[in-house]
């Protein structure tokens, strides 16, 4: 990641690779078109960026697109009208608010199931599905699914898989690797690690598909801008150092929580204890810095935790150097109805940690004041 696209330029011999701003591109000459014409069609930064992120998830191609929903967005625009698509029941709320709407309208429908469950997962395979959408941790509840196994299970069904690896990055996990043919990332998160762009990107495991992909990117107009390219480029280069240390202080928070008597349960594949602990094992190259909790006492503990809490930022998001956290119920999961909330398994009491770049000690010190105010608040 550090070194893709460094040293390049013919023209001048500039190290870092330069930013393209140009909106048009002249011609030779009558019918002679450049490598560029029009940024929408291509770019030279933002191809470097999705060349990068091609090596890293080892695909044929990436396409860059303006948000992570659009990428999300552009992989299920291959389902065919009237088609199905398998995505995880507790899916991030932006992918489920699109999901409902697209199956409102009759473009296709969805079957949402438990993917950790591969008894579920054949039942929704007898239905011939067109796409199995997979997050793997899920968001929020960091459930770990089996790649490799649901690949060959899809396959056998002719059925393509995508699976959305924004919350661990090719740092932490390839699922090409397994049998994946579309790799999602909101690349504001991981990819770019800085909270300063909006961007997202779809790598191909074919260069069929990848140009399928590039051509619909460009039709409909959802590339991203140069500029968020260039930004998320700077920031890749340092992806793996900062996953490192922010997964180090995950562990820790992860098993400070988890002896805490006001938390109900902690969901990080990185405790023994996680049901996908193992298979998480297998598939990744380390655990991630993302984990939610259940907080004891409901919505009041919940508000007077937030309250109380220093360092973490109280917002959406995740994967920038600094520590967020986040009530999936009232802020990335408000699309969904409480019923759809239940049976995914979020609850009121549920919060979202992003860990960022900040001490360990500072942040479980953090953690344990907010803690001892709902034990306060308990005893009043």
């Amino acid at each position: 990641a550090a070194t893709i696209g460094v040293d390049e330029d013919t023209s001048y011999g500039a190290v870092m690779p330069p930013l393209y701003l140009s909106a048009n591109y002249s011609f030779h000459g009558f019918n002679d078109k450049r490598e560029y014409d029009y940024s929408r069609s291509g770019n030279p930064t933002r191809d470097l960026l999705g060349r990068a992120l091609a090596e890293l998830e080892g695909g044929a191609g990436g396409v860059i697109t303006a948000s992570g929903m659009a990428a999300v967005d552009l992989a299920f625009s291959r389902v065919p009208r009237g088609g199905l698509i398998v995505a995880p029941k507790d899916c991030y709320g932006g992918s489920y608010r699109l999901l409902e709407a697209r199956r409102s309208r009759g473009d296709f429908d969805v079957a949402y199931i438990d993917a950790s469950d591969l008894s579920e997962l054949d039942a929704a395979l007898t239905r011939k599905p067109d796409l199995v959408h997979l997050e793997t941790p899920t968001n929020p509840l960091m459930r770990i699914v089996d790649l490799e196994a649901i690949c060959l299970k899809a396959k056998a069904v002719d059925a393509l898989v995508s699976v959305d690896n924004t919350f661990l990055s090719p740092a932490r996990q390839t699922p090409i690797a397994f049998g994946a043919d579309m790799v999602i990332h909101s690349t504001t998160k991981y990819i770019n690690g800085h909270s300063d762009i909006i961007g997202g990107a779809v790598v191909s495991a074919t260069e069929g598909l990848h140009e399928d992909l590039s051509w619909w990117a460009n039709c409909v107009g959802v590339t991203g801008s140069p500029f968020d390219a260039y930004q998320t480029l700077r920031g890749l280069r340092t992806l793996f150092a900062r996953m490192d240390r922010q997964e180090a202080t995950a562990g820790e928070i992860a098993t400070f929580l988890a002896k805490s008597d006001h938390v109900e349960r902690v969901y990080y594949a990185g405790l023994p204890s996680h049901p996908g602990h193992e298979v998480a094992k297998r598939q990744q190259k380390g655990f991630g810095a993302m984990l939610s909790f259940d907080l004891k006492g409901g919505t009041p503990a919940v508000k007077t935790f937030i309250d109380n809490l220093g360092l973490f930022s109280f917002a959406e998001s995740l994967g920038g150097v600094e520590s967020l956290i986040a009530h999936p119920a009232t802020m990335t999961h408000s699309a969904m109805a409480p019923e759809a909330r239940a049976r995914a398994g979020i609850g009121d009491g549920l919060l979202r940690l992003s860990i960022g770049l900040e001490t360990p000690d500072d942040l479980i010190a953090a953690l344990q004041t907010a803690l001892m105010a709902v034990e306060r608040g308990a005893a009043d």
